[in-house]
């Protein structure tokens, strides 16, 4: 499965606050997408019970249970009907008063799509830059470039 990428975010993020309901086949676009742990072999239990709320139809338990199997560290904020609109707000550190944290926030007419469009930038966040642990060395060199061979015999 592949992590997101900033385009495909962009894609998916367009595509969810564009939708009107959750599908079955949207839920997989999202899972395909974003997911690095499902299914998972260490939470059979976690990920069996994802899909079962999935085949259900239960859009909203099932966000919920992705949420907890892919990004166990954030934790729903904030859950507000108002005008019309849900508004959901994810955090790491559910504890801290809302002005020291620093959580994501959403809004949607629907409430599963709410709470996936939070959990689509919050794993759009916790995904680790493709980066190595070693500093890459430029492989052009300048032409001024030669190499040269000492030969120190003494």
């Amino acid at each position: 499965m592949s992590v997101l990428s900033q385009h495909t975010s962009g894609d998916l993020g367009d595509r969810l606050r564009d939708a009107y309901t959750v599908t079955a086949e949207f839920m997989a676009d999202i899972i395909s997408q974003t997911c690095r742990r499902f299914p998972s072999t260490g939470q059979s239990g976690k990920s069996a019970r994802v899909e079962r709320l999935i085949q259900s139809g239960a859009w909203t338990d099932a966000a919920i249970a992705l949420l907890d199997l892919e990004l166990p560290q954030w934790q729903i904020r904030r859950l507000v009907y108002d005008e019309g609109e849900w508004y959901c707000a994810l955090s790491r550190e559910r504890e801290l008063p809302d002005w020291l944290d620093q959580s994501i926030e959403t809004r949607h007419v629907d409430l599963a799509l709410a709470i996936l469009s939070g959990f689509v930038e919050a794993q759009r966040i916790s995904t680790p830059e493709n980066r190595t642990s070693v500093p890459t060395v430029r492989r052009n060199a300048s032409p001024l470039y030669e190499p040269l061979f000492v030969d120190n015999i003494g």
